[in-house]
């Protein structure tokens, strides 16, 4: 019993960190783009047509949001 005074403050401190780390992430753009990185291993990096679809979406601004605190 004496074992749950040491393990309920452990796993609520935990379950902070875990939550501070996923808005860090949230926060930081981690999660902004999810479908590049899967693609781009299907193409070529010699493709002439792959390389201008890449310069073309590295040249389009990011999209913000209201709530950004950037702005």
């Amino acid at each position: 019993m004496t074992v749950l005074y040491i393990l309920v403050p452990i796993a609520i401190l935990l379950v902070v960190i875990a939550i501070w780390v996923f808005n860090w992430a949230v926060n930081n753009g981690q999660y902004d783009d999810l479908d590049s990185p899967a693609h781009s291993i299907l193409f070529d990096e010699d493709d002439p047509a792959h390389l201008a679809a890449q310069s073309q979406h590295d040249d389009q601004p990011a999209t913000k949001t209201p709530d950004d605190k950037s702005l």
